[in-house]
């Protein structure tokens, strides 16, 4: 017999739309001090992934934000609004999608069951600036030791994360057990090995055992002082997976029930089961046999190449990059998803053509890889192949018109070029992405700059006021709408959405004034 739901308090001191503007808020702010790591191909790749694991939890009406953090502590975070990251770190220690996937179902765990917002509960009593600075404790790993670490308000942030909890929202064990229960759980229901889990748990201990004898408290992983590793937590996150492959294996089937357990019963519906493995399907060409492996796995296919691009782009440069591989090198010959990352590192590092030939080799190997294309054509493009560069981008766009990396990075390619007509095409790339890129940086960047050498100078300012505002400079925004509020050629729906974000950002800039938060570049003018 179920007990009647009759709700938690902690859902009484924050509203989901109060949830959702503090998450929202901490993303902005970590944005601005550049620690988010922005990439389209790695958004999308963990965004396809969390977005998978969000839909077979057991709230999968909670909207999710996932992001990745560019420092290479071992760490994940969720806070309120369903707001996750991931540092880059965190990929680079596992060794496969599984892995990755165990941690963000955790995470997402901790959402569903509102450990997050009871944390914050427990700090009610404390002025909402404070509590604001408590979410900023998710991101002290990445605080402490900045560029940014002198500057005011940070060191205001920081001194709040001290008196309010130690760096980090700490979870009790009770939370940590049932995140593991319910994250494992959706492991398998989205198609994931269920004892992924365990194994990254393994690797941490092993790390946690490596710097147990260290002096130097920074080496102890961040992911380990939120999530501590213990041998009866790993033997029961592998004894709950093994139940769930059991469970699998004699063909039972559970329907979710995001109230209590899941309902379990016997398959006895008689469908047919088709055995993948060599047989042919005979709605496909007699000769085409898919790889079905990433299918049956629950992986996106990416997982490697989204490691080693992570691998590039959290180096301190490219060319430290490029030497880090060249590292690996000496030891063993670099794999495909490896010499995809050095061959990214070389174009980032400015070396386009020798990476445009790397490119092109790999792409011989791995035909029709939209991540290996998509470097190859933004190579021929930096070194003058514009031609070449542009039949590979517009392929790409016939097939997939809305897929965002690929839109992105042709319009920033077009942008380059800086002639009106270039700009023209970067908007028109861009356009079917306008209604779903609203709360999107990036996007909002490319598009200021696309519009703005085209010649649409009222459009290229509405998005560099809107860039500023998303990546934690309100006030930034607020300056840029108002300046652009005075023009005389303003027609009457520019002039509404220009009064109507003026009108929305106004009473964050006060309030953030009142607190004594300036816009540092605009306090010097």
């Amino acid at each position: 017999m179920r007990l009647p739901d009759i709700g938690s308090s902690a859902g009484e001191l924050l509203s989901p739309a109060q949830q959702e503007q503090y998450g929202a808020m901490l993303l902005a702010q970590l944005r601005h001090y550049e620690y988010v790591l922005e990439d389209p191909l790695i958004d999308s790749w963990v965004d396809t992934m969390g977005s998978r694991l969000a839909a077979n939890s057991d709230r999968p009406e909670q909207p999710f934000t996932f992001f990745m953090l560019r420092d290479r502590q071992i760490n994940a975070f969720a806070t309120l609004g369903g707001y996750i990251g991931l540092n880059a770190g965190l990929v680079l220690a596992s060794e496969r999608e599984d892995e990755v996937a165990g941690v963000l179902s955790h995470e997402i765990a901790h959402v569903t069951q509102h450990h997050v917002l009871r944390a914050v509960e427990r700090a009610q009593r404390d002025q909402l600036p404070i509590l604001l600075a408590m979410l900023g404790a998710i991101a002290a790993a990445q605080a402490v030791g900045g560029s940014s670490s002198g500057n005011a308000t940070q060191a205001a942030m920081v001194g709040a994360m001290g008196l309010l909890q130690q760096r980090q929202i700490n979870y009790t064990r009770s939370n940590e057990q049932e995140a593991d229960r319910l994250g494992i759980r959706t492991l398998s229901r989205s198609d994931y090995d269920p004892t992924a889990m365990a194994d990254f748990f393994v690797t941490m201990q092993a790390k946690s055992r490596t710097n147990a004898a260290s002096y130097y408290d920074d080496l102890i992983p961040e992911y380990l002082r939120t999530h501590p590793m213990t041998s009866m937590r790993i033997t029961e996150a592998k004894q709950r997976a093994e139940q769930i492959s059991r469970d699998n294996r004699n063909g039972q089937v559970c329907v979710r029930d995001p109230e209590g357990p899941d309902q379990c019963r016997q398959d006895g519906s008689g469908r047919p089961r088709y055995d993948t493995e060599g047989s042919r399907n005979p709605l496909l060409p007699w000769n085409l046999r898919p790889d079905l492996t990433a299918t049956r796995s629950g992986s996106t296919g990416h997982y490697e190449l989204a490691r080693e691009r992570l691998r590039v782009l959290s180096a301190n440069t490219p060319d430290a990059a490029v030497s880090e591989y060249d590292g690996i090198a000496r030891n063993k010959p670099l794999t495909e998803a490896q010499q995809y990352g050095r061959s990214i590192a070389l174009l980032r590092a400015g070396k386009t053509r020798e990476a445009a030939n790397a490119l092109s080799g790999l792409l011989d190997a791995r035909p029709g890889d939209t991540w290996v294309t998509l470097g190859l054509a933004e190579a021929e493009a930096r070194s003058g192949q514009h031609d070449s560069a542009d039949a590979r981008f517009e392929a790409l766009l016939r097939q997939s018109p809305d897929d965002r990396p690929t839109a992105l990075t042709y319009a920033r390619m077009l942008a380059e070029r800086n002639t009106p007509e270039a700009g023209r095409r970067a908007q028109a790339v861009l356009r079917p992405l306008l209604s779903r890129s609203g709360e999107d940086p990036g996007f909002q960047a490319v598009f200021a700059r696309a519009c703005e050498i085209a010649g649409d100078e009222i459009r290229a300012g509405e998005a560099y006021a809107e860039a500023a505002y998303l990546n934690g400079r309100p006030e930034m925004a607020l300056a840029r709408l108002n300046i652009l509020k005075k023009r005389d050629d303003l027609d009457y729906y520019a002039r509404a959405r220009i009064e109507s974000r003026i009108a929305a950002i106004t009473p964050i800039v006060l309030e953030l004034r009142r607190q004594g938060i300036r816009d540092e570049d605009l306090r010097r003018r």
